[in-house]
């Protein structure tokens, strides 16, 4: 630790940071931060050892007021200057993990749901890898107010009809500043819509890496004078942002999704792991697809997976088994988007695999049609069941799944439950201009 410590006060220095924010996350994934001003850089090294204190109850799904003091200390691993505040006097930012005063870790806190995973699949020799991909629309305001799309732009388009070009190239040079390895830039399908994938990695530095993907995203464009949302479905009628995570389990450095003489070059533990994803793939959807909104994505028609099936490439499943081999094979669970809050929503994706692997859950053969061709009576037929159509639907599939429930430990699925109750029963008795138009003059 004295190690670390000593190179974070010299990256303090050359940086020339004169704050320093404590940054962690709500239930929902939502960042939240105190900041110190610093004297000289070596005051941080009792933050470090020592934490600091700050009342829980004000942060929802966290303590009671009752017994709310909780102590935030930094992880020296997750340095890093902001590249979007003044260079002059800068600010750097560090995650913290949560603890009761007394020294146990807080069990709230949703980093700590991941470590609690992680630590599991380490005693068996695993490393738990994810690689996302956060889709995100640009926008602004019409002459009347309403929010709309920056451009009309499509996939893969260029200047002029992609207006995110530039925007794009600051946001890659922005997250390059941050250590993201940016693999690739483009235009999404929808209008407006934009995707920055950044390379897999280990699950706790990659969930660390998609709260600060959102949050720099949103400074950056913020300061080009534009705005961005990671709201799954902004709009009707066009594809919503999703967040496809791939996975893949290594041990002793090799990847064990990968078997080069078993058919596809998938080994049991490649297909017991699907089977695991596709098995929970119900309860899972709460906490991956975790809003109201997340449902108005998940329809037929829109490159969105409802079908709860596998296959091989093959983009109208839920799970999809990209061609790579070799270190690169990996089980695709497309149903996750930029909403929900990454550390809980890896750890029970995690969980579901394993539990996959545990029990020997054969996914069966794959899928290689088109599943969004078929009928219900055909869909049927073939044994696919569909995602549900609802938050509502989704919080009662994990009410009724034992293990997805325990990956979150009782305190946060009680209070994500809680949550989920209250946001359904706020959407449910709204009445929508929809209704109005369609209902009016009955």
């Amino acid at each position: 630790m004295s190690d670390k410590i000593g190179q974070v006060i010299e990256n303090i220095e050359e940086c020339g940071t004169k704050f320093v924010r404590l940054q962690f996350v709500d239930i929902h994934g939502t960042p939240k931060n105190m900041a110190i001003p610093l004297v000289k850089p070596g005051d941080i090294e009792d933050v470090i050892k020592d934490g600091l204190l700050f009342d829980g109850s004000s942060i929802e799904g966290f303590a009671d007021i009752n017994n709310s003091d909780l102590i935030l200390k930094p992880d020296p691993d997750t340095f890093s200057a902001l590249p979007w505040r003044p260079e002059e006097k800068g600010v750097c930012r560090f995650i913290c993990d949560i603890y009761w005063p007394e020294g146990k870790p807080f069990e709230g806190d949703p980093r700590y749901i991941l470590k609690k995973a992680l630590e599991k699949v380490h005693k068996e020799g695993y490393e738990y890898n994810v690689g996302p991909e956060p889709e995100f629309f640009i926008i602004g305001e019409d002459e009347n107010g309403y929010v709309v799309p920056q451009d009309e732009g499509v996939y893969f388009d260029v200047e002029p009809v992609d207006q995110g070009t530039d925007v794009r190239r600051e946001l890659v040079l922005g997250l390059e500043s941050l250590k993201f390895d940016i693999e690739v830039s483009h235009h999404e399908v929808g209008p407006g819509q934009h995707e920055i994938d950044f390379k897999f990695d280990k699950a706790m530095k990659t969930a660390d890496a998609v709260i600060t993907f959102k949050q720099a995203i949103k400074a950056i464009v913020d300061n080009l004078g534009y705005m961005v949302t990671f709201m799954p479905k902004p709009f009707f009628g066009v594809n919503g942002s999703g967040m496809h995570c791939h996975q893949s389990l290594f041990k002793n450095g090799e990847n064990v999704f990968f078997d080069a003489d078993a058919e596809n070059q998938l080994s049991e533990e490649a297909l017991y792991f699907t089977g695991g994803l596709l098995k929970h793939s119900k309860a899972l959807s709460a906490i991956v697809a975790p809003t109201v909104n997340s449902y108005k994505r998940l329809v037929p028609g829109y490159e969105a997976p409802v079908y709860i099936s596998y296959g091989l490439k093959n983009r109208s499943t839920l799970v999809r088994i990209p061609a790579s081999r070799g270190n690169g094979t990996r089980a695709e669970f497309r149903c996750p988007d930029p909403a929900c809050n990454p550390y809980l929503a890896f750890a029970a994706m995690l969980e579901a695999g394993m539990d996959g692997i545990k029990n020997k859950t054969h996914p069966g053969e794959p899928t290689e049609i088109d599943v969004f061709e078929l009928n219900s009576d055909e869909l049927a037929g073939m044994g696919i069941d569909t995602l549900p159509s609802s938050l509502w639907e989704a919080y009662h599939a994990l009410e009724n799944d034992d293990v997805v429930k325990a990956s979150l430990g009782d305190h946060v699925y009680s209070q994500f439950m809680d949550i989920k109750r209250k946001e359904w029963d706020d959407y449910r008795i709204q009445v929508f201009q929809y209704e109005l138009d369609k209902y009016l003059m009955i």
